[in-house]
């Protein structure tokens, strides 16, 4: 709903976002926040990421990409509509600028496995750390991750930098 890019892009006011969303409550609650926080390093877009990426953003522009507890889709037979495959990292690698980094999180350990085992797999991504990374400091506690927390969910950070 936008919490953590309103959260990030307040503590950051020198870097720009982007902010990629289909869900139009969250696009509304985003927008709202950067109106009640006068936020202008916040940019929106409201449509499928992996098309904005294919033809909206150039290769080599990001300096970093942010995948916050993405919908697990749960059940095996769902598992093809997770965001995070290998097509899209590929894709989104090739948005990264040299040196830039992708970070995942997500509350499902399982689905926490197949994006380091997915990342691992992308040639021009490396792990920032030897397994998971622990929780950077520019990441604010999301609603999703203290809904987790308290069912007893452990939370996994993934953090690759392009070489």
């Amino acid at each position: 709903m936008g919490e953590t890019t309103a959260k990030i892009a307040a503590s950051h006011p020198e870097q720009d976002y982007l902010a990629l969303e289909v869900h139009t409550p969250g696009v509304g609650s985003l927008l709202k926040q950067v109106g009640e926080h006068a936020l202008g390093n916040v940019r929106i877009i409201q449509h499928d990421a992996v098309e904005v990426l294919q033809h909206m953003i150039a290769p080599d522009t990001f300096d970093g990409a942010h995948i916050f507890f993405p919908d697990p889709w749960p059940k095996k037979r769902h598992h093809k509509r997770r965001l995070i495959q290998p097509a899209f990292v590929t894709l989104l690698a090739s948005r990264l600028k040299r040196g830039g980094y992708l970070h995942a999180a997500t509350d499902w350990e399982e689905y926490a496995r197949q994006i380091l085992e997915v990342m691992s797999s992308e040639p021009s991504l490396h792990n920032a750390a030897a397994d998971f990374s622990p929780r950077p400091e520019y990441r604010p506690l999301t609603k999703f991750e203290e809904r987790g927390l308290k069912l007893g969910h452990g939370v996994w950070d993934i953090v690759f930098k392009r070489v």
